[in-house]
């Protein structure tokens, strides 16, 4: 039980932190922050799913595990078209006062699922005791890197829509609170069923960490010192990834 409020504390604090970050940054300097931020989370997401997630999935489960891969990609794909790209910081502001709830449910849906396989700090079972922690952390401190970014995008956003600051803070904490809704309803999950629920889960969250690392990683910028920067953001979050193997 402590580790489970643990957990959820910190997966609520990294959304908080990222919305108070928002108030002390400076405008000119939120964008920067934000950019490089996620490029070590991108870093850190590609990495983990390469080498903690995938290689572990593919020796429990049949090949048809990079269906499931696919899926988790295309959803990604498909929640991305009414978040605009928030997840890898691209913010569209419309000072108009209208509360994106598009945007908004697109995010809470990628939050709760991300967090169903936290559920299970065992994620495949006991013969894996050696690999519990590493995998389990792994995951944990990946939706923490990228939840605080995208906190900071979001919260960017809602300022900038002129959307009063009380609400502007419910819609945040609301955002923050799906992860761990979505840790909650994995464990309602039946742990010994002949379906493998969590693997299938855990898949689907590799493919859309890749569909947001890949995207972080391949955007272009005209900027040449900048892409020195995020390259060496990148390389920091892969070598922390690594770091934990």
């Amino acid at each position: 039980m402590s580790e489970l409020i643990t957990t959820i504390f910190f997966l609520i604090l990294s959304v908080i932190v990222g919305g108070v970050l928002v108030v002390f940054l400076e405008k000119k300097n939120q964008v920067t922050f934000i950019k490089l931020s996620l490029a070590f989370s991108g870093g850190f997401l590609l990495a983990i799913a390469f080498i903690h997630f995938l290689p572990e999935l593919y020796a429990e489960q049949h090949t048809s595990i990079g269906v499931w891969v696919l899926v988790g990609f295309l959803v990604q794909l498909f929640l991305e078209y009414f978040s605009g790209g928030i997840e890898h910081g691209h913010i569209h502001a419309h000072a108009n006062k209208k509360i994106p709830y598009g945007l908004l449910i697109s995010l809470s849906i990628h939050s709760f699922i991300e967090g169903i396989p936290l559920a299970n700090s065992t994620l495949h079972g006991h013969d894996h005791d050696h690999l519990i922690g590493h995998h389990h952390n792994s995951l944990l401190l990946g939706i923490i890197l990228h939840q605080l970014p995208v906190a900071i995008a979001l919260m960017t956003l809602l300022r900038q829509s002129l959307i009063k600051s009380s609400t502007s803070w419910i819609l945040l904490i609301g955002f923050g609170l799906m992860t761990p809704l979505g840790l909650i309803f994995g464990k309602l999950i039946p742990m010994d069923s002949s379906i493998p629920f969590m693997d299938i889960l855990l898949a689907l969250v590799v493919g859309m960490f890749l569909h947001i690392s890949t995207t972080i990683i391949f955007e272009t910028n005209e900027n040449h010192r900048f892409n020195l920067a995020k390259l060496t953001a990148i390389l920091l979050g892969v070598g922390l990834s690594v770091g934990l193997i």
